[in-house]
């Protein structure tokens, strides 16, 4: 009876432990549906054609399949060149912000470091109250970084957000190793760049690729501070083409919509998928560290 108890007892909870487990799949699908939907609807935009996108014929599969969109942008005797340049001022911001951001990181989890209190405080203040749109842009102008990488480099070379993060991990690290290294003479720059940045290395990737994003992503800096097409990033340039487009069909009073030229819809869904592309391919080099990163702050939790 006790055995025949336990069995019974054992497949109920095999049981419920199933059922939770398929509405947690239902659930993750589900919610992965929802993400997945709308970058389906605008890869069906941008190759569809003018006609049914008009037409409203398009949901999640191309109408009347078209790469017309995607020639367009490429058509543009710049768009290689502005591609490569969004790439290297992409690296190039996201190197400085890590360096900055780790800089001011590691000294902040010192105790020993005089008026560190402060020093925090003043940081988070600016994560709530900013000089604003019109004082940054006559700041800008009077440093002379107009029309300049600068100008798209350094206004937003640290973020507050991103340092808080950074310092909490560099301050869950054991200071044991810290306290071994110094005893052998190694310096607070020998500890930094020997110790505590290999062991940071999933939260370096993870901060590394929001800072990447955001200068990707970036194009109201851009459209205040730029003005030579040199120095356009790719969200400027995509701006441009879909502003001359639109431009066009006021121009023709909507009569060219279905003929010589793209529908705003569709040259913005092409633009969003040119754009998108290059960080799916760059996420999952990364993905690895943010693996790393839970499973390390679950252990140390």
């Amino acid at each position: 009876m006790v055995r025949a108890a336990s069995t019974i007892r054992a497949g109920r909870i095999g049981r419920k432990t199933s059922v939770a487990d398929i509405a947690i799949i239902v659930f993750i699908v589900a919610l992965s549906f929802t993400c997945i939907v709308p970058f389906l609807y605008m890869i069906a935009l941008s190759f569809s054609s003018n006609e049914a996108i008009i037409s409203q014929k398009v949901s999640l599969w191309p109408v009347d399949f078209t790469v017309e969109t995607y020639k367009t942008i490429l058509s543009d005797a710049d768009m290689l060149y502005t591609l490569g340049y969004s790439i290297v001022l992409t690296i190039f911001y996201t190197v400085v912000c890590m360096f900055l951001t780790i800089c001011a990181a590691y000294p902040l989890t010192k105790k020993r470091l005089w008026g560190r209190n402060f020093l925090l405080s003043a940081l988070v203040f600016t994560m709530y109250f900013s000089g604003g749109l019109i004082p940054s842009y006559i700041l800008i102008k009077n440093l002379g970084m107009m029309d300049t990488i600068w100008s798209l480099v350094l206004p937003g070379a640290m973020s507050v957000f991103n340092l808080i993060i950074l310092k909490t991990f560099f301050s869950s690290l054991p200071e044991s190793l810290e306290e071994s290294a110094s005893i052998d003479g190694c310096s607070d720059l020998g500890i930094l760049l020997r110790i505590v940045l290999p062991l940071s290395l999933p939260s370096i990737a993870t901060l590394s690729l929001f800072y990447a994003v955001d200068r990707w992503n970036g194009f109201q800096d851009a459209l205040f501070y730029i003005t030579k097409k040199e120095l356009y990033p790719m969200q400027l340039k995509l701006y441009q083409i879909i502003s001359a487009n639109q431009q066009l069909d006021s121009q023709q009073g909507g009569e060219g919509s279905v003929g010589s030229f793209i529908v705003p819809e569709s040259l913005k869904a092409a633009s969003v998928m040119f754009t998108t592309i290059p960080i799916l391919l760059i996420y999952p080099k990364l993905q690895k560290y943010f693996v790393d990163g839970v499973m390390t702050g679950a252990i140390k939790g």
